[in-house]
């Protein structure tokens, strides 16, 4: 099943994808996606009803919204890819190397990112991003999966100078407005059997820079789950963002290349759809439309 929010900020809808492409209205039965539906009960009551009795929206919805409307948590997972790492000039990790977005960078998948002042490399990051379904306090690695909602394609935008050259953490980079696509859809985990054999691609003005598999993550979705709910409570609707494969414009050779306004994303993940931003300077009517 493929849940979605559709419709502009402040006024979305709860969907899914039926299997013939077409989006179809949740609203009679649930109010939004959210945390309270995410559940493997109420996921088994949606995926049971008959999805050609759900109306469909009278034309195409113009906008696929974030796919989780309460999001409690935004957390990602640094150099989870060797490759990437080494692209990077950084050490491969021993254990996982964690840190926030804040939920206010959360876009839908189609959603202009907007550049903050003075950024001067802003830079792209395919990622699997994974819902958590179920409270998850100190679970086992072997039982991890269980507490997964579902999947979705992540774009972990980040500003380079604000990450690695103004002090302290990574998250100034991280966090900026409109920095964090999700979506287009949630795909939920009983049709993702095996999340370590998906393929990730990111294309930037239609140049192929990023081709990668999660079968070369250092640490696996299982792992990464089971870490992280030892030092934090994963509630229902936290998104776990978990690393990129080689690619990025920082390790561009002989020279980094970064974003500029103008610049059009497009990247994906087998199975869980497709995402398109266009890149645009810092415009705070966009952030407010």
């Amino acid at each position: 099943m493929k849940l979605l929010r559709y419709g502009p900020k402040g006024d979305e809808k709860p969907g899914l994808l039926d299997p013939e492409g077409r989006v179809r209205d949740l609203s009679g039965y649930i109010p939004d996606v959210e945390s309270a539906y995410l559940g493997k009960e109420s996921l088994a009551r949606l995926k049971s009803l008959d999805w050609r009795a759900l109306p469909a929206p009278a034309a195409a919805p113009v906008r696929l919204a974030p796919v989780v409307a309460d999001t409690g948590k935004f957390i990602c997972v640094g150099l989870n890819y060797s490759d990437h790492a080494a692209e990077s000039g950084m050490a491969v990790p021993v254990e996982p190397v964690l840190f926030m977005k804040a939920t206010s960078a959360i876009a839908g998948a189609n959603d202009a990112v907007v550049l903050p002042r003075d950024s001067v490399k802003s830079d792209w990051e395919v990622e699997l991003g994974v819902v958590i379904g179920t409270r998850a306090r100190y679970v086992e690695e072997a039982d991890a999966l269980d507490y997964v909602a579902g999947y979705c394609v992540v774009n972990d935008v980040s500003e380079r100078e604000y990450q690695l050259e103004r002090g302290g953490q990574w998250d100034k980079g991280k966090g900026c407005d409109t920095f964090g696509p999700v979506g287009p859809w949630l795909v939920t985990a009983d049709e993702v059997p095996d999340p370590q054999d998906l393929d990730l691609w990111l294309e930037v003005n239609g140049r192929r820079y990023q081709q990668g598999s999660t079968r070369t993550m250092v640490f696996t979705v299982a792992q990464l789950v089971s870490y992280i709910s030892r030092f934090m409570t994963l509630h229902p609707g936290d998104i776990i963002s978990t690393g990129t494969p080689p690619g990025v414009g920082l390790g561009q050779k002989p020279d980094p290349v970064y974003l500029r306004a103008g610049d059009v994303m497009r990247l994906g993940i087998t199975g869980l759809g497709e995402q398109r931003q266009t890149v645009h300077a810092w415009n705070a009517e966009l952030l407010d439309a």
